[in-house]
């Protein structure tokens, strides 16, 4: 998913180089997938920046692997439903994934652009959606490995059950570090103590195409309830934890030995170059990605 708008980051994130030989992020995070066995890249990204993105990025990896691009705009909507005056911002990371339903048929990945996973994410995935099972899935991080030294974060806070599926995902919009543990202040100035220790969603999912029907369903309904609100947005995260809450779905939750990391706020840019550039001086990743 490459479509945000890079509020807080003050810019395109997503075609931003970081690796020293000049590498995005999602090229990092596409590199990674073709090692762990992924066929096939689609891109979710706004028409307005189709052209900067093939002509940054794309242009280096289309001949490494079949790409698709899908567009996610604020006038894609169901029947019945109409843009209201005002409105710029996506619908949200669940209407981003909508609109890949026509040019998916297999098991498949979900990731944000801006965010690096690692290696060993991918693999674990991809080893779980080669299975014949229909429960979803999705890789957990270690939520102090997830924040940001500058500003707060959102993140999705997971409950896991005894059998390792995800009961649910608590939506935290403005958590910071605190101590050695974190603090989410909400929108009435609560305050609730985390540990650190929290399994959270980093929005790295593994779906079937059974996904999409759901999807779509709790969009609708998402319009009914939100259509006339010019900032509110459909996050996937909060449409699975729908799904469970309903008993539509399973989702086993899958833990990783890679650490993620990724950019919110502009300052957090050197050390992620810092982070990537160990790895290339330790031979995980080559200089050029694509050469």
């Amino acid at each position: 998913m490459a479509a945000g708008m890079g509020t807080r980051y003050g810019g395109l994130k997503q075609i931003d180089p970081i690796g020293p030989g000049g590498a995005t992020i999602v090229e990092y995070s596409i590199y990674d997938a073709l090692r762990a066995g992924f066929g096939k890249i689609i891109i979710v990204i706004r028409k307005d920046i189709e052209q900067a993105f093939k002509q940054s990025i794309g242009s280096r990896f289309h001949e490494h692997v079949p790409v698709d691009y899908v567009f996610q705009e604020i006038e894609k909507l169901p029947q019945g439903f109409a843009v209201p005056a005002g409105r710029t911002k996506p619908w949200g990371t669940a209407h981003a994934v909508l609109m890949a339903a026509d040019v998916i048929h297999e098991p498949f990945a979900v990731i944000n652009a801006d965010d690096f996973y690692g290696a060993a994410s991918y693999q674990v995935l991809a080893q779980h959606l080669r299975s014949a099972t229909r429960d979803y899935r999705t890789v957990g991080f270690i939520l102090r490995e997830t924040l940001s030294p500058f500003g707060s974060v959102a993140r999705g806070v997971c409950r896991v059950n005894s059998e390792g599926f995800l009961g649910g995902i608590e939506e935290l919009t403005s958590i910071k570090g605190h101590g050695a543990g974190a603090q989410n202040t909400d929108a009435a100035g609560n305050v609730t103590d985390l540990t650190g220790d929290e399994t959270v969603s980093m929005n790295m999912w593994g779906f079937t195409p059974q996904i999409f029907p759901q999807l779509r369903s709790l969009f609708r309904s998402f319009l009914e309830s939100n259509s006339t609100d010019l900032k509110a947005e459909c996050y996937l995260p909060k449409a699975v934890n729908q799904l469970i809450a309903e008993g539509h779905a399973r989702v086993k939750v899958l833990h990783s030995s890679s650490a993620w990391f990724g950019i919110t706020y502009r300052e957090d840019r050197p050390h992620v170059a810092e982070k990537i550039g160990r790895f290339v001086t330790a031979k995980l990743y080559p200089e050029r990605l694509w050469s």
